[in-house]
């Protein structure tokens, strides 16, 4: 039986009274060290020589918190040493970046800039004093995201030294410490030493949190008894409605006890709250160590977790010895069994869709990742407003606070381990690293792996090295250590080794869009994984660009600064676009939505498809500025989609239609099959599926209705065929399709474009040529009219590839792979265009016409001019484009179009209404260019290349470019 959860309200004052309870006992416990530091950077290494833990240090941080934060470090300079590859040297070189490259006007375009940026060892020293009532006890440092190696001592005794990246460090002091006055000094090293998980592993980047160094979590000393529990680990088992207990206990060595413990367990954000019967069992210690399990039945209604009900329990674990010590632990937990059941997931036996999103550690206002529940509640509603219920964490493990937000929205989440194993490391080679990530992996998953939300796991991302060995024992060792999740050796892209066994496989190949060829909703992603018999996930799916948003520059008022913006605003600026930006974005913005939406839709009608992880729902600021999020990397949105918009083509239910194309002429049948997707709680019954076209205007130019319709949870099911005659559109126009299911949220639409399948014949009244002969330049300084078609014919501005997809992550990172441009811009309401519907972006009815259309290079046009069609050029060149320009020449006035528009277009009939319009604006009184060219600049564009060319200056280039082994 399923119980369902308290709104929030009543969850946060329940949760609010238990923390109030639990913290009220052992408040008289514990000490915080938060607050001033005494420090001391030690770039030599000359610390421990000096033994500087028996010294005072000179200055002053505040902790928790970075050195970057405490304005503690380096300068940033051009020999900078950052943490992170560079495979576009050109910032370095080119005389074009040459003033970004001058102290004072330092803009880096690789990633975010900090404060200070710092790599070795600083230290770090807190006098305390321990009160004499913790005689006896013992006495911990609990320090919660060091960055990462933390080596600790207490007056000048040495603690002990801990390396990790994804829990919390906690030192065990000397026992019988004497009560009064002590000094804690740390010793923090931010370095890659021996163990090198990867300089673009996402635990220690530049390119995302920044390899900081500092304690940025929790940070106390605690005093408890020297008998404790050492570790809990809760087994649901909804079959037998019980869940197993796995419980270690410690004391001090060699040391016996013997006592009870008493299991009991409540959920705490369930409408009605459920109580589980307390158990007691003994126990006996003889040499320090023990362990014991128990049975703990969860009674006749239990209430289990998902995305839809998050049902959580506490369960409270209480010791007590027979010489009088007490011990309590508790611990959050949900009863839920996510599972794979042959090439499909489940989540309690219920088929379960992943819709994620990639976190790749973006926090511009620190630097490092948010330590507090509030903020990852917010990233985790922001992301199912969107529609999502699964987040993978791109080669790092987030803190504590992630995983009980997760658990409190219901989302599944893909920890992984810290590492990028590539990029000057490997595994599998005999490297620290290969041990380094079974204790990394043992670490989460002993602190992290009783939160429900814990469903999957890597080693991390993309590796080289022996890989296939390496990886298929990393599954083995947690498939037989640890049944509450699924394991996938390492997330990948789709020319990597396949890991034979693969509990699920997230890859690429089964991902993209096929438009270089005509844009249709029937193809599917079935023969990229029909060789796979576990579930399938796409790999970072999407990575589609839309322009920088300059106005999120203000936003960056923490630790780092949007340099690498403010210097591609400048760009933009000095190739004469500044007043275009913000159009840049919003018509990029609806070219990148559209992308996204298509690609999800081809994912959700794909036969055995489990899932998606987006890179990524927010931008991602580093490897070379990456733009690829619906939402910036602060999670707010940009302006031109949003979440509820979002949600229509990604959510647990979303209607589909199916088209072999969306352009049409009136003399032909729009044919579409409409389709549900549906993974949600339960079976749809009787459920009503409405079918409208409109028109321009609103008014419904066709509808149908399917009634009494069963959906049951799975893939997409056919509902039924719309079928309509547009033999009575006489005008170019679009309609719109919606299909919605009656009483629900859930809805989704797509727009078609008709036109007329003949267009009138006239004469027209100016010379039409594919090529500046001297014909046409006769004509022009005699007055005339001239239309140039120059496809296949530019030389300026040859080199920019152009395709109706927008930018793939980035040019610079992928050393300026094409395409290069992100969409075109245009006005509406330009006469040039009144026969030819559109809106100021692109859309499918301009497939046809941009994709692998040459462009022009507007370099030495007049100031302030711009063309009819834009097309916008990659941020990191910021060319001034064309697709069609009007300009006065001599005595008369000239339409050139670089895409293929002529007089026979008979099957493309986009092109052939474009063109149908240009020529009726030529013949019109409303045909005045407003700026003069002159007659050599437009032949200059047939003859001389552009003046900027890019050059990387790097040989080396990221792996995704280089070819990979078929095998280990």
């Amino acid at each position: 039986m399923q119980i369902k959860v308290l709104s929030f309200t009543r969850w946060v004052v329940a949760t609010i009274c238990l923390i109030s309870i639990f913290s009220a006992g052992v408040s008289a416990q514990t000490i915080s060290l938060k607050g001033k530091w005494r420090f001391k950077t030690d770039a030599a290494d000359e610390g421990i020589k000096g033994k500087w833990y028996s010294t005072v240090l000179p200055e002053t941080v505040n902790l928790p918190g970075s050195m970057a934060e405490n304005l503690k470090g380096d300068d940033i300079t051009l020999k900078t040493k950052w943490t992170g590859s560079i495979y576009d040297s050109s910032y370095f070189f080119h005389p074009r970046l040459e003033k970004y490259r001058k102290p004072g006007n330092l803009k880096i375009p690789f990633w975010l800039t900090p404060a200070k940026h710092y790599t070795g060892a600083a230290w770090y020293q807190k006098d305390i004093e321990i009160p004499a009532s913790w005689k006896d006890k013992r006495v911990v440092l609990s320090l919660e995201y060091p960055h990462s190696e933390t080596r600790v001592w207490i007056d000048d005794i040495e603690a002990g030294t801990q390396f990790t990246f994804v829990v919390a460090q906690n030192f065990e002091l000397p026992p019988n410490l004497k009560a009064g006055k002590h000094t804690i000094t740390l010793l923090i090293d931010n370095r890659i030493k021996a163990i090198n998980v990867g300089q673009d592993s996402h635990s220690l980047t530049d390119h995302t949190q920044g390899n900081w160094n500092g304690v940025v979590g929790k940070m106390f000393l605690q005093a408890g008894s020297p008998v404790y529990f050492e570790d809990i680990q809760i087994y649901p088992n909804l079959s037998k409605k019980s869940a197993k207990v796995k419980i270690q206990l410690k004391a001090p060595l060699g040391k016996a006890s013997a006592g009870k413990i008493t299991l009991s367990a409540k959920s705490f954000n369930t409408k009605n709250l459920l109580s589980v019967k307390p158990v007691t069992v003994p126990y006996q210690l003889k040499n320090g160590t023990g362990s014991i399990e128990v049975d703990l039945p969860m009674g006749d209604k239990i209430a289990t977790w998902d995305e839809f009900d998050p049902a959580l329990y506490r369960l409270t674990a209480s010791l007590l010895a027979k010489d009088g010590k007490k011990d309590e632990k508790q611990v959050q937990f949900g009863m839920r069994e996510f599972k794979a059941a042959g090439r499909n997931f489940t989540i309690n036996g219920r088929p379960v869709f992943l819709r994620g999103t990639v976190n790749n550690c973006e926090f511009p206002l620190t630097g490092y990742p948010a330590m507090d529940v509030a903020a990852w509640e917010r990233i985790f509603k922001i992301s199912k407003a969107h529609g999502l219920n699964h987040m993978r964490f791109h080669s790092w493990c987030p803190p504590e606070a992630a995983f009980i937000a997760a658990d409190l929205t219901g989302f599944y989440i893909q920890p992984e381990g810290p590492s990028w194993a590539n990029h000057g490391t490997s595994i599998g080679d005999g490297k620290p690293i290969d041990q380094f990530i079974y204790d990394e992996t043992n670490r989460m998953t002993k602190s992290y792996g009783n939160y429900a939300s814990f469903c999957m796991m890597a080693y991390g991302n993309e590796p080289r090295g022996r890989q296939v060995e390496y990886l298929t024992k990393f599954n083995n060792y947690w498939k037989a250590k640890d049944s509450r999740r699924l394991y996938t050796g390492a997330s990948v892209g789709g020319s990597w080794p396949v890991i034979p066994n693969n509990e699920y496989m997230v890859r690429a190949g089964a991902r993209g869009l096929d438009w270089g060829k005509r844009p249709e909703s029937i193809s599917t992603y079935a023969k990229q994984i029909e060789q796979f018999n576990v579930p399938f996930v796409a790999h970072e799916m999407g990575q589609y660009c839309a322009f920088p948003n300059f106005e999120e520059i203000k936003k960056y008022t923490g630790v780092y600064r949007a340099k690498n913006f403010e210097m591609f605003q400048e760009d933009l600026g000095d190739h004469d676009m500044a007043t275009q930006a913000k159009d840049f974005l919003i018509a990029s913005g609806k070219l990148q939505a559209l992308c996204y939406k298509n690609e999800i839709e081809k994912a959700l009608r794909t036969p055995d498809y489990n899932g998606y992880q987006l890179l990524s729902l927010n931008d991602y600021p580093g490897q070379g500025t990456a733009l690829v999020g619906v939402l910036d990397a602060f999670w707010e949105e940009k302006g031109y989609i949003s979440a509820k918009e979002f949600r229509r083509f990604s959510n647990s239910t979303v209607p589909l239609l199916e088209v072999p194309k969306f352009i049409y002429t009136n003399n032909e049948t729009f044919a579409a099959t409409v389709k549900i997707a549906h993974w949600g709680a339960r079976e749809m019954e009787n459920a009503r599926i409405n079918c409208r076209i409109t028109d321009a205007e609103g008014k419904i130019f066709h509808k149908v209705e399917f009634s009494g319709m069963h959906i049951p949870i799975g893939g997409a099911i056919k509902v039924g065929e719309i079928s309509s005659t547009l033999q009575t559109i006489t005008k170019a126009q679009k309609l719109h399709v919606e299909v919605s299911i009656e009483g629900t949220e859930f809805a989704n639409d797509w727009d078609i474009w008709v036109y007329p399948a003949e267009l009138p014949r006239f004469k027209t009244s100016f010379y039409y040529s594919d090529k500046l002969d001297d014909q046409a330049k006769k004509i022009l300084e005699e007055g005339g009219n001239v239309f140039l078609n120059a496809a296949g014919k530019v030389v300026k501005g040859k080199e920019v590839v152009q395709t109706f997809l927008p930018v793939f992550w980035n040019t610079s990172w992928f050393k300026m792979r094409p395409p290069h441009t992100t969409g075109i811009l245009c006005d509406p309401k330009h006469p040039a265009l009144a026969n030819f519907p559109t809106d100021n972006h692109s859309d499918m009815q301009w497939w046809e016409i941009v994709n692998k259309a040459q462009v022009m290079n507007l370099e030495d046009f007049p100031s302030g001019f711009k063309p009819i069609i834009q097309p916008i050029d990659t941020w990191f060149m910021n060319r001034k484009l064309a697709l069609v320009l009007e300009a006065r020449v001599a005595k008369g006035k000239l339409i050139i179009s670089s895409a293929a528009l002529s007089p026979d277009l008979k099957n493309s009939p986009a092109a052939q209404q474009l063109f149908f319009s240009l020529q009726q604006y030529m013949m019109s009184d409303q045909f005045s260019p407003k700026y003069e060219v002159a007659y050599n600049i437009i032949k200059d564009i047939f003859e001389s290349p552009s003046k900027i060319q890019f050059d990387t200056f790097t040989k080396d280039s990221p792996d995704e470019l280089k070819p990979k082994p078929n095998s280990n």
